[in-house]
């Protein structure tokens, strides 16, 4: 496929417009809107007037016309044809330059003694102008804006892909199945080495969960032929370095049948 190269015009090929004529556009077209607000600022104040508005509430005419006719200017011009909300932008922005014309015209007709302002059709067309204007507003707020996801594609050459013939020597082995990793066992817990001798005979007694009495020892001792101890011996050395290796084996609750703890 053949190369494709996008043109971009240089700066330098005469194609961009002088410098004075970027700034005078710039600069002009803030200034030129200011001064359109300003200059239609009194015809609008002045209906207002005339519908029965008294100051200061007849200098929010020129700022709800003008606000209104940018909003939806804006609205019209962002949304994209056939979304929900931009043919009633449309027809907001149409009907907002209609009113700032209407304004002017009816102020200087007006002014100059060539229309009587005091007419009942003129102040009941004023006078729904506001409320008209925010229930149209409160309308293209709640419609939503599609959101349309920015395009991702780009002239991209294409590249031909050529197969080298397999080797058999170095051809890829298939790969084997994926084997289950080895549990490597727990290991078990090093057998406890007693000082005393006799605690291998006491420490069966904790197997069911319990922790025997002073009789139950005494009488495990005694079978297992080491004699009549004393009670002291049974619980301060033989019992003690039991619980001494197995701290939790202390914890655990006295036995019902041990005659004594």
């Amino acid at each position: 496929m053949a190369d494709q190269h996008l043109s971009v015009p240089s700066p330098h090929d005469g194609t961009r417009p002088p410098w004075y004529a970027r700034t005078a556009t710039t600069v002009g077209r803030p200034a030129v809107l200011t001064a359109t607000l300003i200059m239609s600022m009194p015809g609008e104040y002045k209906v207002a007037r005339l519908a029965g508005w008294s100051d200061p509430w007849a200098y929010g005419m020129p700022f709800a016309l003008s606000a209104y006719a940018g909003i939806a200017a804006v609205v019209a011009a962002t949304r994209p044809k056939g979304a929900r909300g931009r043919l009633s932008a449309q027809l907001g922005a149409t009907f907002a330059i209609i009113l700032a014309l209407a304004a002017q015209v009816v102020a200087h007709l007006v002014q100059t003694e060539h229309m009587n302002g005091n007419q009942a059709w003129l102040i009941a067309i004023t006078s729904m102008v506001p409320p008209a204007v925010l229930a149209h507003l409160l309308h293209l707020a709640a419609t939503p804006t599609p959101v349309t996801a920015p395009s991702t594609s780009v002239d991209t050459p294409v590249v031909e892909r050529v197969d080298a013939p397999a080797d058999p020597a170095t051809a890829a082995v298939p790969p084997m199945p994926q084997q289950a990793p080895a549990i490597e066992p727990t290991p078990a817990p090093a057998p406890v080495v007693y000082r005393d001798p006799r605690c291998v005979i006491v420490r069966p007694l904790y197997a069911d969960g319990t922790r025997p009495g002073t009789g139950a020892m005494r009488d495990a001792l005694l079978a297992a032929g080491h004699g009549r101890v004393g009670d002291s011996t049974i619980r301060g050395t033989i019992r003690a370095e039991i619980e001494e290796h197995e701290p939790h084996l202390a914890l655990l609750p006295p036995a019902l049948h041990g005659r004594t703890a």
